[in-house]
């Protein structure tokens, strides 16, 4: 049997929403629902597009969020997202993407602050492809998920990249020692990730593929 082409990493940490899930028009359907319920500074559909280039800490500032809201806030949106599963659906690609990886011998998790199950429901049969799950990660916890899911795994830090699609998932890959990939298709503006310094920042699913399995 053929051995799989070496890369440089062994190990693929993905966030899931707006990486992997095409959930962004869900969000913003349900981001007026979230400002109501819990008495958050109102905010237009012109004001959510310009948050796009905001940290998770400036936007907590914009919409006056405090750290106490924070899990309630989390939680809630964990149970509505759930709810909603079978409205989103996962980016054009992915299972290809994830099918690839697995084959060059990468293996995939997902750390998420969205629930398992509703992860789960989204992939489908995809969901055979990842390796590991650590999901309701706190808003600034993901760089404690990324350590553990590495570790269950048997993955080396500087054998791991962590990929996302908002500045806290690659300011959570610096803090756990990692490599980071930033995604531009997914809720944070591509200027506003690469202001942040990621690893890699990807422009397509495809350019992601070929870029990872090319890596020595």
């Amino acid at each position: 049997m053929t051995s799989p082409p070496t890369t440089r990493y062994r190990l693929a940490i993905f966030d899931f929403d707006g990486t992997l899930a095409d959930s962004l028009p869900w969000f913003r359907s349900s981001f007026q629902e979230t400002i109501m319920r819990y008495g958050l500074t109102p905010t237009t559909p012109d004001e959510l597009e310009s948050m796009r280039g905001l940290s998770a800490r400036q936007m907590m500032a914009r919409l006056g969020v405090s750290m106490w809201q924070l899990p309630a806030i989390a939680n809630d949106m964990r149970k509505r997202k759930l709810a909603a599963a079978s409205e989103i659906s996962l980016f054009d690609g992915i299972p290809a993407m994830l099918s690839g990886l697995q084959q060059i011998g990468i293996k995939t998790a997902i750390v998420s602050s969205d629930s398992e199950a509703s992860i789960r429901q989204v992939l489908g049969p995809a969901t055979a492809l990842i390796a590991g799950f650590d999901c309701g990660a706190a808003v600034f916890g993901k760089h404690r998920k990324f350590r553990r899911v590495a570790r269950r795994l048997g993955i080396k830090p500087a054998e791991t990249i962590c990929i996302g699609d908002e500045i806290r998932d690659i300011e959570a890959a610096k803090t756990a020692e990692m490599d980071s990939g930033a995604v531009a298709w997914g809720f944070a503006l591509p200027s506003a990730l690469q202001a942040a310094g990621p690893t890699h920042l990807f422009n397509s699913i495809e350019e992601m593929t070929a870029r990872l399995a090319s890596m020595k």
